[in-house]
């Protein structure tokens, strides 16, 4: 590999077992999967664990990293996209003075576990770290970028979004601030991701958050919904509480269409398109055709899908034609 290139790579591969010099992670004011499991195994006890903007590093002994570093950042109802980009700029500005001789440095990718746009998440934090680099603030043995992701379906997914992303170029020796230059139009991209989202019109989905949904989800309803130039985010009902409840509420008052899955849905589904309705928000219900409905759904349009396949093409439509046409339905 050419001295002038930072390699940025996706690696299917659980955090806690790959190996690598330094493993980093968020602490957002609770622990949550993997940043919980990390401190659990490290014996790192919660008073331990970093407040906003500070940071703690510990030994890595007894997983695969040499070090973990635990960057503190807001609650997950204020970790936004605009401070992913900021987590994935600290975990190299941070490093670079922490563990300045590491050569590999790992990450996981911060946002779709709690219902941020997949897509938008990974941009921000990969934006982040173009941001460090531009800024020659990064380690000096620092070679290689390897974001981590358990999932097969979703490590495919961050690989094919990678594409011309997936090198770097250093900036000259002497000049930190150097320009970062990114393949042409995946660059121009990463200049405002993070920053612009909050100007973004959104989809909000709403869905069981379970395992059997997540190919509907990813392949059929988020191609159509980010076809149309939205982005798409739904919320963890896992975290169906306090401040994640008014953060629900929020994204379903500013989304520009409501997509539900009725589809063996629970309680928190029809809470979410009652407040929909309510707030008049325009929404698309959407069932898989083997499911009969609990409710009388006569005067409100449902989508009824055979397969995955036939939701994403019956839903680009729908979304098509709702964009397109003279209001709300």
């Amino acid at each position: 590999m050419s001295d002038d290139h930072l390699t940025v790579q996706v690696r299917q591969a659980g955090a806690l077992s790959y190996q690598t010099d330094l493993l980093v992670l968020k602490y957002a004011q609770e622990s949550h999967g993997v940043d919980l499991d990390a401190a659990t195994s490290l014996g790192v006890t919660p008073h331990r664990l970093p407040r906003e903007g500070e940071h703690l590093l510990v030994d890595g002994t007894g997983i695969g990293a040499g070090a973990v570093l635990f960057l503190g950042v807001p609650s997950l109802d204020r970790f936004a996209y605009r401070e992913i980009r900021e987590f994935g700029r600290r975990a190299l500005t941070v490093a670079a003075t922490e563990r300045p001789r590491v050569r590999d440095v790992c990450l996981t990718l911060h946002g779709p576990g709690y219902g941020l746009d997949e897509t938008e998440a990974f941009e921000s934090e990969l934006a982040g770290i173009a941001d460090a680099v531009s800024e020659g603030a990064f380690p000096a043995g620092l070679r290689t970028v390897s974001f981590v992701e358990i999932n097969a379906r979703r490590a495919e997914r961050l690989d094919a979004l990678l594409k011309d992303m997936a090198r770097i170029p250093r900036p000259r020796t002497g000049r930190p601030g150097s320009a970062v230059t990114i393949a042409g139009d995946d660059y121009r991209r990463l200049r405002s991701a993070g920053y612009d989202a909050d100007t973004k019109e959104h989809a909000f989905v709403a869905m069981p958050f379970a395992d059997s949904f997540e190919d509907v989800f990813h392949y059929g309803i988020v191609p159509p919904i980010r076809g149309a130039g939205l982005i798409c985010e739904r919320v963890d009902e896992l975290s169906f509480t306090g401040d994640v409840v008014q953060r629900l509420k929020e994204r379903i008052d500013a989304a520009r269409i409501v997509v539900a899955d009725l589809t063996n849905a629970n309680p928190n589904v029809y809470l979410e398109v009652g407040y929909a309705w309510g707030r008049g928000v325009p929404t698309v219900l959407v069932c898989h055709q083997n499911t009969p409905l609990p409710f009388d759904v006569h005067g409100q349009r449902c989508l009824f899908y055979r397969s995955i396949r036939d939701l994403e093409q019956r839903l680009t439509r729908e979304i098509g034609e709702l964009l397109s046409g003279p209001g709300p339905i």
